[in-house]
């Protein structure tokens, strides 16, 4: 069965590489695409390649006129949660590669997931290998109390933590041992200094780097006595690693009702 594609964010980074793959995709249709910039260009041609025979459209909703079966959602962080809220509503599943959420928003993507019967895939970061520094990072923490996390990331990037960063701690927070730091809550001085406290019931601190030269970069650093332990991803300038974990999702999306959060449990 051909699985019907509409691409929001046909024209950014990931958007570009994945029109070409799913052309490629002999399982997969590109029949809708959206990016405001490109509104009425030809999908292929306005991401550099060869015409697709899809025009872009201004908005979701307008491209949502055109059936499809899977929404594939590389925009911004600012739109991602109307997008996603106005898929389900039309009956489409939903893969979400933009970051920006949080736990209270996916509670109320899985409360519209159930309500339509579709199925959400959510993932920080759709490369395989990170989603490995997410696996090996959870089963370390099994054993070592301590840990932080460190979000690196370009300067022009606008939110914080990035969505690998955000995911991650979360996750652990929510499987993680009690550890040894005083509590943000017990220190003097400037409090900020010791990053954002994420998730629960035992928090995660989150530092967030935003310079020139980062790409995209995730560390979770363990601490025990005498010893240390740092997993560290780090993203390329190609936005070829997302493409086959995205790919995967759309192809297993249709398969779920509600939300699944995370790459690593489709592996």
């Amino acid at each position: 069965m051909t699985i019907r594609i509409t691409l929001a964010g046909s024209t950014g980074w990931v958007g570009r590489a994945l029109v070409a793959a799913i052309a490629a995709a002999p399982d997969l249709d590109l029949v809708g695409a959206v990016a405001r910039s490109a509104a009425g260009q030809d999908a292929g041609t306005a991401a550099g390649l060869a015409a697709a025979g899809v025009t872009v459209a201004a908005t979701l909703d307008e491209a949502l006129n055109t059936p499809s079966d899977v929404v594939i959602d590389y925009t911004k962080p600012g739109a991602i949660k109307g997008h996603t809220l106005t898929a389900l509503a039309a009956g489409r599943a939903v893969v979400i590669g933009t970051s920006g959420l949080g736990a209270p928003d996916f509670e109320e993507i899985a409360a519209a997931a159930k309500s339509a019967g579709k199925g959400v895939i959510a993932a920080g970061n759709f490369s395989i290998t990170a989603t490995l520094l997410k696996r090996f990072t959870l089963e370390a923490a099994k054993y070592v109390p301590d840990v932080e996390i460190i979000d690196y990331a370009a300067a022009g990037k606008s939110d914080t933590p990035s969505g690998t960063g955000r995911e991650l701690a979360e996750t652990l927070a929510a499987a993680r041992l009690q550890g040894t730091a005083k509590p943000v809550g017990e220190l003097s001085g400037l409090r900020d200094t010791r990053g954002a406290s994420v998730g629960g019931p035992i928090p995660v601190q989150v530092h967030s780097v935003r310079m020139p030269s980062y790409i995209l970069a995730c560390e979770a650093i363990f601490g025990a006595p005498d010893e240390r332990l740092v997993i560290r991803h780090d993203a390329g300038g190609s936005a070829a690693p997302y493409v086959a974990g995205t790919l995967m999702a759309a192809r297993k999306v249709t398969e779920i009702t509600g939300v699944i959060r995370g790459l690593e449990t489709l592996l």
